[in-house]
């Protein structure tokens, strides 16, 4: 991961939550919370929560009393997550960093986190983190994308990208969302933290928007592609994204659009 490819600040957030999360992350969040449910857990640490797709998810399904705290290492975006929670859900918000928890060993049944492990700097020592706080016998749930080229939109904004930048080209979400799928590698960094009876599952889901326009605002606008458009491009991220918009349309027409997002979903025991 290149430095700055976790700083989600600006009005990015805001931008990734409107458009992004039911774009792609909706999906897998509502498969995530019903599989940490199923676990039974009595208390639940998410880590890189993000805006809270999943918190919203997961918070009202678990029984009363059981304790929540979600986390994420960007401050301005837990504060936007905390300010979308439903009343009701009763979720403790700490900025965290996932490679050093502030929390004590054996804390949590359940530590879960979704499409966060890709952006970890060192993800061997974010596991073992996360099994530092688990309490004997409990689990570790968490996604990761599977390679670009098995997600439709993100792998035609990038190659779209490419051909207005081809000296250049931005490539953030292959580097990043889409740089860790290796399913041996991800087994390796889990053995190496000290998990075991480690199940790895891909699931395909489809991504739907009402226009292409909005897909190419979720990823111009809302990730941190944003960052490397103004860099090539100052004052024209407006105009690069409606470029974006039109090759969209050209490959899927404009209206009621939908295509294949697909990811690993990881089960591993502490």
């Amino acid at each position: 991961m290149r430095k700055g490819d976790d700083v989600f600040a600006g009005s990015i957030p805001e931008n990734y939550d409107r458009h992004m999360v039911p774009l792609i992350f909706a999906p897998f969040a509502a498969d995530l919370a019903r599989r940490a449910v199923a676990l039974s857990p009595q208390a639940v640490l998410e880590t890189a929560a993000g805006t809270g797709v999943v918190t919203r998810a997961l918070a009202p399904e678990l029984p009363a009393g059981t304790r929540y705290v979600a986390s994420d290492l960007n401050q301005p975006i837990l504060d936007y997550a905390a300010s979308r929670q439903p009343t009701g859900n009763p979720v403790e918000w700490r900025q965290a960093d996932a490679l050093a928890l502030p929390f004590e060993d054996a804390s949590f049944d359940l530590v879960c986190c979704q499409f966060g492990a890709m952006f970890f700097p060192d993800r061997p020592a974010a596991y073992r983190e996360a099994r530092r706080v688990l309490k004997p016998g409990g689990h570790f749930l968490f996604s990761v994308w599977d390679r670009i080229e098995e997600n439709v939109f993100a792998n035609d904004v990038t190659e779209e990208l490419a051909d207005i930048f081809p000296d250049d080209p931005p490539r953030f979400l292959a580097r990043t969302p889409h740089g860790y799928h290796d399913k041996a590698l991800i087994r390796r960094d889990l053995e190496a933290a000290g998990f075991s009876s480690i199940a790895i599952e891909t699931r395909a889901e489809e991504s739907h928007a009402a226009s292409v326009r909005i897909v190419a605002l979720a990823y111009c606008q809302g990730t941190l592609l944003r960052t490397e458009i103004e860099a090539r491009k100052p004052g024209e991220l407006q105009a690069v994204t409606d470029y974006v918009a039109l090759e969209l349309a050209r490959k899927h027409g404009d209206s009621s659009v939908a295509a294949k997002i697909q990811a690993h979903v990881i089960l591993a025991a502490a």
